[in-house]
């Protein structure tokens, strides 16, 4: 990124020698990412984020909006927008491990067609990337309880009824195979951070290269459907960390779910009432992610403690002095709120080890001899 950082100032847009060097940089990074997820360089979009994608795909579409019950909120408030706006808008609950299948797609897309409602269209010219029916968005991966979902199962169900299907992969991409050709997704949500890049900067896969109605109005930049001069940088820098976390991905992903299991054994011995989040299968979990309950330790009490022995953790349920606000995920999986305010959530990347582990089981023994202490 430096170079683009310090000397590379030339608009990608501009006809001159350092806009071309700028152009040429950005169109190298699309090609970088397409082939990282196997698809077409035409394919790719950029935008500031994975909020910006999923918001782009959410209001770019029409027809009925099928959504999970526990989406990112850059999924969800999207969707009460469209709501509040007229558009029907109805949602999937997953399964208590923390799953939406195609069985639960299939109830809700069963519900609408037995109900013989009418889904709006409009025509090509005014979006090429609209069906039929309207749109299903479900998550790739979940965001706080790591579990991966079968997209490839969940798309088809979509198009079997006419809907076109959106996967938000912020969570997924880089960490577990994307393939959209397999997957065959009609678009796709990433965030450069996820992955080892840099914030705010992010894409949006669009099949075919026909993306949804423009989000951004302003300049032609992003073949004419995203308007706004290209971060280079930016761009650059999510290549190069997506290539770098492709590269290494079934070493990682090996390492990640050993030191998780480790994690999650170590807690259970700590705390024998603990218990694991989400299914037991490691290929239904993104390597590396541990969301663990641990009855009658509040949360937000260890997150706390563990960020003041250098521990960056997070937890399923956020407290102030009025309320306790349980996270919307862990309801919508039918999680008890006792258990809910005492989750915690630790994402464990490529860079962490043996050691970090220890840090974290060493620092909540501390919390476990103080309950004990207690009673």
């Amino acid at each position: 990124m430096l170079p683009w950082l310090k000397d590379g100032f030339g608009n990608p847009s501009s006809l001159h020698s350092f806009g071309r060097k700028a152009r040429k940089a950005v169109e190298a990074a699309r090609a970088t990412i397409a082939k990282c997820i196997n698809a077409a360089p035409e394919e790719i979009f950029f935008t500031s984020g994975g909020t910006e994608s999923d918001n782009w795909v959410v209001r770019g579409t029409e027809g009925t909006l099928v959504v999970s019950e526990y989406e990112h909120h850059a999924v969800l408030n999207a969707a009460l927008c469209e709501a509040r706006r007229g558009r029907k808008v109805l949602a999937v609950q997953p399964s208590g491990r923390g799953i939406v299948g195609a069985r639960q797609l299939k109830t809700t897309l069963d519900a609408i067609s037995q109900a013989g409602r009418q889904c709006s269209s409009i025509s090509q010219d005014e979006s090429p990337r609209t069906g039929n029916a309207g749109l299903v968005s479900i998550m790739a991966a979940q965001n706080e309880i790591g579990t991966v979902n079968p997209v490839r199962a969940l798309s088809a169900e979509a198009h079997s009824r006419g809907f076109l299907f959106h996967a938000d992969a912020v969570q997924a991409v880089g960490k577990i195979p994307v393939n959209v050709s397999d997957w065959n997704v009609d678009f796709l949500s990433a965030s450069a951070h996820k992955f080892g890049g840099p914030k705010g900067v992010g894409f949006l896969y669009a099949k075919d290269g026909k993306a949804p109605c423009r989000l951004l109005d302003g300049g032609a930049q992003e073949s004419g459907v995203r308007a706004g001069t290209e971060n280079v940088a930016g761009i650059v820098g999510m290549a190069a960390a997506l290539q770098n976390y492709c590269g290494r991905m079934v070493e990682s992903a090996a390492a990640l779910r050993l030191l998780a299991s480790e994690l999650a054994d170590g807690l259970c011995d700590l705390f024998p009432d603990a218990g694991v989040i989400g299914p037991s299968r490691p290929l239904e979990r993104v390597p590396g992610f541990v969301a663990v309950a641990i009855p009658g330790h509040p949360a937000e009490g260890m997150l706390h403690i563990l960020d003041m022995k250098g521990v960056a953790v997070s937890a399923g349920a956020a407290c102030n002095s009025k309320e306790t606000k349980v996270s919307h995920v862990l309801k919508a999986i039918g999680l008890a709120d006792k258990y809910a305010t005492c989750t915690l959530r630790v994402s464990l990347g490529p860079e962490n080890t043996k050691n970090d582990v220890k840090r974290i089981l060493s620092a909540l023994k501390v919390i476990r001899q103080k309950g004990r202490a207690a009673e």
